[in-house]
């Protein structure tokens, strides 16, 4: 499980929309080895059916509003699933261009943009 009582690392990559590069980043070991614990994605890669690529090892977070227009979205936050569901928590924003998470350790809560 990832430990995030010290410390909790971000990576924020534009995808340009790009399926390929998108797979690559989700699917790279090296985001492990350096315990990424969220990843702030840019101009996501969404299917047809209005869904984001994404692995097993990451939940897809998207926008509150989403689900109206897909395709105008610009951001998915991807959280580790070693996270618990139980420490962070989606907040309501009412823009498709925002996501944020409140997550909560023994350090108290941080807000995630």
């Amino acid at each position: 499980m990832l430990d995030t009582t010290d410390k909790l690392t971000i990576w924020q990559q534009n995808v340009n929309k790009s399926p390929l590069s998108q797979h690559n980043l989700i699917s790279s070991n090296h985001l492990a080895n350096i315990e990424v614990g969220l990843i702030a994605l840019q101009e996501p890669a969404i299917n047809p059916f209005g869904f984001t690529i994404a692995a097993r090892e990451w939940t897809p977070i998207y926008p509150i509003p989403y689900g109206a227009t897909p395709d105008r979205s610009q951001v998915i936050t991807l959280i580790c699933s070693n996270i618990s569901i139980d420490t962070w928590t989606q907040l309501d924003f009412p823009s498709s261009d925002v996501v944020i998470i409140q997550i909560e350790g023994t350090w108290g809560k941080n807000h995630n943009f």
